[in-house]
């Protein structure tokens, strides 16, 4: 009888604290989706710091990243073709208190959620010489609503609620990126340590593939998991949120949805927005 016990490796995962990525990740937390000989453990800390712990010290196996952070990780990182969330026609908007023209926006100095995020870089892209101060992303509708900003860049749930608190959008510029490219805007995905090795890279992401496959086949289940995370959501707005990014797109980015992330990131570098251009590639 053989009693050598079997080698368990250990993948350190890090995401947001909202309600869409504690869904697609819902199997592997809760051991639904188990992988032989792997173990993965969970943290949860909000984007932005995700992006400077990625870019600083490769802390972390697997990490939710925007897709702005991307090019400065990726001599460390590599992309999975699942775990994204993608704005078909919709993601971060441009919300104030008052109506107010595009004209005016590009003029108003902006709350955002933090200059590394893909909502700033297209922020930047729609109007390269507005005024931006940081703001942590849930402050940011209590910010503009005290009159701290006239106008602020809102992600992740306010995207359903700020009109909740009297506030207006002014823009979104998903439907923005949208009509200037025909394609859908790549907010955020899942980057892996390319040290790991091929093997490990591949089983990893398959990993991730299931557990949102689970989510999306057990949506009920997943999506009171979720609830925990989903910040003055009742249920059916949260389960419209999820909805939102956590799809088919999640599952494969697509060929159009490849395209954009390209588009994106060679955009930004070539207007200077991001300082080196981007190597882009994907496991699975």
């Amino acid at each position: 009888m053989n009693t050598a016990s079997t080698a368990i490796q250990e993948i350190s995962i890090a995401h947001s604290p909202d309600s869409d990525d504690a869904f697609m990740f819902y199997g592997l937390a809760t051991s639904k989706v188990r992988v032989p000989g792997f173990k993965f453990t969970h943290t949860l800390t909000d984007i932005e710091t995700l992006n400077q712990k990625a870019i600083n010290e490769a802390f972390y196996d697997v990490t939710a990243i925007s897709f702005h952070a991307y090019p400065y990780l990726q001599d460390n990182y590599t992309i999975m073709s699942c775990g994204g969330s993608v704005g078909d026609g919709y993601g971060p908007m441009i919300v104030s208190s008052r109506k107010m023209s595009l004209d005016e926006v590009k003029k108003t100095r902006i709350a955002v959620p933090g200059t590394l995020t893909t909502a700033y870089l297209a922020l930047k892209l729609f109007a390269p010489d507005v005024e931006t101060e940081f703001v942590p992303f849930d402050k940011i509708i209590p910010a503009v609503v005290s009159g701290e900003f006239d106008a602020g860049l809102i992600i992740h749930e306010g995207q359903l609620t700020y009109a909740n608190d009297g506030l207006v959008k002014l823009l979104d510029l998903g439907q923005w990126w949208h009509q200037q490219t025909g394609l859908p805007l790549p907010l955020g995905g899942n980057a892996i340590r390319r040290s790991l090795g091929p093997e490990t890279l591949l089983t990893t992401t398959n990993a991730l593939r299931h557990s949102i496959q689970h989510a999306l086949d057990n949506r009920d289940e997943a999506l009171a998991y979720a609830m925990q995370f989903a910040r003055d959501l009742d249920t059916n707005m949260a389960n419209r949120f999820v909805g939102m990014y956590v799809n088919e797109r999640t599952l494969d980015f697509g060929e159009d949805g490849k395209v954009a992330i390209h588009k994106l990131l060679e955009m930004g570098y070539d207007r200077g927005i991001i300082p080196m251009r981007a190597k882009v590639d994907f496991v699975g």
